[in-house]
């Protein structure tokens, strides 16, 4: 079975879980979760490098408090996308927020923050990744009894924050990280 879901570029910024469950089921897409209205300097770092590189497009609920936390990263990060699902869409007997939206609404704005044609769900964003595992296990990033704490610096200081491997691989290539980069950090980690 295949996935039918639209594949987008940009990583998509909730506040919660709730929303990241449901825009997972209306597209294909990193979703980074802001897990309220504070927003930590090392998330306004990864938006930023996300801006630059792929794009992020801001889906908060459509009430005050989201409307703040819209406010509030567009200050703090220029060039985000917008993404807006009626108030009336998002409406339940549980309250007002993303989660009570259906995935049609959400794809819908999504698509339209965008202002222009999605990729399929076979494309994919990038051609080829640009690091591997074999770049993890030949820099001690993974099966090593140090990785953990190899990542979390490393991470750190390529502005990527920390994961486990799977997620630190994923981090790199999504948010753009170079070769140069990555090398330079190493051979800083290793001095």
């Amino acid at each position: 079975m295949t996935d039918s879901r639209p594949k987008l570029r940009e990583v998509v910024v909730v506040e919660g879980l709730h929303d990241k469950q449901r825009v997972d089921e209306a597209v294909d897409a990193e979703v980074l979760i802001l897990g309220g209205d504070r927003v930590s300097r090392r998330t306004v770092d990864l938006l930023r490098r996300a801006v630059e590189v792929r794009g992020a497009i801001v889906l908060t609920d459509p009430d005050g408090a989201g409307e703040r936390i819209r406010r509030r990263l567009d200050q703090l990060v220029p060039g985000l996308l917008h993404a807006h699902v009626r108030r009336a869409s998002a409406a339940s007997s549980r309250g007002i927020g993303i989660e009570h939206a259906s995935a049609e609404d959400v794809r819908r704005a999504l698509i339209e923050a965008r202002g222009r044609e999605t990729l399929s769900a076979e494309q994919s964003f990038g051609e080829t990744p640009e690091f591997t595992l074999d770049d993890l296990a030949r820099h001690r990033l993974v099966h090593h009894p140090d990785a953990a704490s190899r990542r979390e610096r490393l991470g750190e200081w390529l502005g990527i924050g920390y994961g486990n491997a799977k997620a630190f691989l994923h981090k790199l290539n999504a948010y753009g990280v170079t070769r140069e980069a990555f090398e330079e950090a190493v051979r800083r980690l290793d001095g």
